[in-house]
């Protein structure tokens, strides 16, 4: 791994493996702004088989309302964060909280980082283990013996 030769937005981060964990981490901890700060204007989300969403403020739109409400949150688990130059891998297990309901369902990143931001977010997700998961965050609402221990604990 090696730093970018452009000042980061964050100059602690130089690594594009560091940006990415950043990114996700403040997401996870509820910190919209920092996050954001971590995307380029025109950055490009993907959730593989759903739209393509481009731009920050786009980004901001979609995330803010779950996330300033109180009722909304993500929660992540790395199991492997890989970097070759400004492409970043990761294969994580993503919570998205609703309330009370945790889904949890494993993801494959991928993630470009130019000049220290991230200008490409792609995820990809299988629909079974979509389902799957709101269907054990719904009964584990209920029934908390039916949630599984997060990954790591």
């Amino acid at each position: 791994m090696t730093a970018t030769a452009q000042a980061s937005p964050h100059p602690s981060l130089t690594e594009p493996g560091e940006i990415v964990r950043s990114f996700l981490l403040a997401l996870q901890a509820g910190e919209l702004d920092e996050a954001l700060a971590l995307l380029s204007d025109d950055v490009v989300y993907t959730n593989v088989s759903l739209p393509t969403i481009r731009g920050r403020a786009r980004i901001d739109r979609l995330f803010r309302p779950a996330l300033d409400s109180g009722r909304g949150g993500f929660r992540v688990h790395f199991h492997t964060v890989a970097t070759n130059g400004q492409t970043v891998l990761t294969e994580r297990t993503d919570a998205l909280i609703f309330g009370p309901i945790e889904q949890r369902l494993w993801v494959y990143g991928r993630f470009e980082v130019v000049d220290g931001q991230i200008v490409l977010w792609r995820d990809s997700f299988d629909w079974l283990d979509l389902l799957i998961g709101l269907v054990r965050g719904i009964a584990g609402a209920f029934i908390p013996a039916l949630n599984r221990s997060w990954p790591g604990d």
